[in-house]
């Protein structure tokens, strides 16, 4: 509701922004070309729980390996990239599973600020296959599209598994 009221044409925040600044309001959630890229700023919000992980990854790795590099004459870039990137690479494998998996699942944005809105722009795989459920009550069809959800989620982690799975590193126990 929040981003809702940010995102109104009238006495929405971003628009208030907007014209302190000289440039014309912007109907975030009436026009079909604005409502989408309007839900994908709103997604950004959500960003933080991953910030948390990968912070958490990033304080897993050991100073030590920092001060061995900087003896060794390292720079920050190939810290970067021969220490940091390396080590951060499983938290980096498990942030883009979760984040493909749950770009298939998005729902609750369309449902409850647009409702699909405005001319089916923001009608998602799985806002549809609630409509088809639950308003139209074609339950088969509904199960019939949540199990194609199902299958395209799972080809595409164990194509990511495939491809970018033998890229990580793991620590050896011990």
């Amino acid at each position: 509701m929040l981003w809702a009221w940010i995102l109104n044409t009238e006495y929405g925040l971003l628009n208030i922004g907007l014209r302190a600044i000289g440039l014309p309001k912007i109907q975030w959630l009436q026009q079909p070309e604005w409502a989408l890229p309007a839900l994908i700023l709103m997604s950004l919000w959500g960003f933080g729980a991953t910030m948390v992980i990968y912070l958490a990854g990033l304080q897993g790795i050991p100073d030590t390996y920092y001060e061995a590099a900087e003896i060794d004459g390292a720079g920050r870039l190939k810290k970067l990239r021969h220490i940091t990137l390396p080590l951060m690479s499983s938290v980096i494998f498990f942030n883009l599973i979760i984040g493909l998996i749950a770009s298939f699942q998005v729902f609750t944005a369309g449902f409850l600020i647009t409702n699909g809105g405005p001319q089916n722009a923001t009608l998602f795989y799985v806002l549809y296959l609630y409509r088809v459920g639950f308003r139209q009550l074609d339950m088969g069809y509904a199960s019939a599209l949540a199990w194609v959800l199902f299958f395209i989620i799972l080809a595409l982690t164990a194509l990511t598994f495939k491809y970018v799975g033998g890229q990580v590193y793991y620590e050896e126990g011990g």
